[in-house]
């Protein structure tokens, strides 16, 4: 018998949904026929009436139908006052929908920033939070110590939105039995043990210093220009979106999307900076050395980096 999987929405603006349009090779449908997964519900996918999908909730919630994966897309939103009608389903604050099937799930698993952390949705006046962490903070709509019924607890694949290669890495992962080692935040170490810098083509600009104050040019973003590369962790620079390209490839900062603070509450496209000095410096680099390092680095420029000139 296939393996079901029921995906929700929460707040959200579905681009993690959108997003999993996009595999290739194998592409989506043929993925979940290899991994043996009928999808019981996809609101890009599925097109059921309304009363079928509020049977089919009502399946799963009372145990008659068997659930293996959910996938939750979106913030749990829990305004006002902790009543979550702010965001109904059918009436139902779609929050607890949400928790009576996490209950009921042998796996859960987080798309997307919102239903990690709480994303944007986290970032507005609607009490909204992600699935086991609000923010940064333990917790959430589930609470910390909440376990789905294969002895994990919420698995978080955060972006904004999320890779689709690492929705279907996971499931192939959680299919063949794999156990999936997890970080802090309970994201899958394979691709968020890795930081977005690691990959990106402007390496060699950063250890330079040869900075950016524009986008579009192929010298560092970090330094002015609020890049978020040496700070996040993911694989945008090892994946590829649409297998070709990524934000920083195409001269475009890093804004720091499967971070836990994401958004931040100061501008993307700026360096909060003291004396030219970042404030937030890279994973693993501490202020003495920076301040060191800097000014040599600069000054051991080699030439071509100088003239922006990408050819060895």
């Amino acid at each position: 018998m296939p393996n079901s999987l029921f995906w929700i929405q929460g707040a959200a603006c579905g681009g993690d949904s959108m997003a999993m349009l996009d595999v290739s090779d194998p592409d989506l449908l043929e993925s979940l026929e290899l991994l043996d997964i009928s999808v019981l519900w996809h609101p890009s996918l599925s097109n059921g009436t309304p009363a079928e999908h509020a049977a089919l909730v009502e399946g799963l919630l009372h145990g008659e139908i068997p659930l293996e994966y959910l996938v939750v897309e979106g913030a749990a939103v829990r305004g006002p006052g902790g009543t979550g009608m702010f965001d109904t389903l059918r009436g139902v604050p779609k929050k607890n929908v949400i928790a009576g099937l996490a209950e009921r799930a042998r796996y859960v698993i987080a798309a997307g920033t919102c239903a990690s952390f709480g994303g944007v949705a986290g970032a507005g006046e609607v009490e909204a939070s992600g699935l086991q962490f609000t923010r940064g903070e333990r917790g959430g709509l589930l609470g910390a110590g909440f376990t789905a019924r294969g002895g994990t607890p919420v698995i978080n694949l955060p972006g904004c939105p999320c890779l689709p290669e690492v929705v279907v890495g996971a499931l192939t992962a959680l299919a063949a039995g794999a156990t999936l080692e997890l970080n802090a935040y309970q994201a899958p170490l394979d691709w968020y043990g890795m930081l977005v810098h690691q990959g990106c083509l402007r390496n060699e600009y950063h250890e330079y210093r040869v900075e950016e104050d524009d986008f579009g040019r192929p010298g560092c973003l970090f330094f002015h220009l609020g890049c978020r590369g040496p700070l996040a962790h993911g694989p945008c620079n090892k994946l590829l979106w649409s297998r070709r390209t990524s934000k920083t490839r195409v001269g475009v900062p890093c804004v720091g999307c499967t971070e836990p603070d994401f958004p931040r509450d100061h501008p993307f496209f700026s360096t909060r900076s003291i004396a030219e000095i970042p404030l937030e410096l890279p994973e693993g680099v501490d202020r003495a050395h920076y301040l060191a390092y800097k000014g040599m680095a600069a000054a051991a420029a080699p030439d071509r980096l100088s003239r922006r000139d990408t050819r060895i």
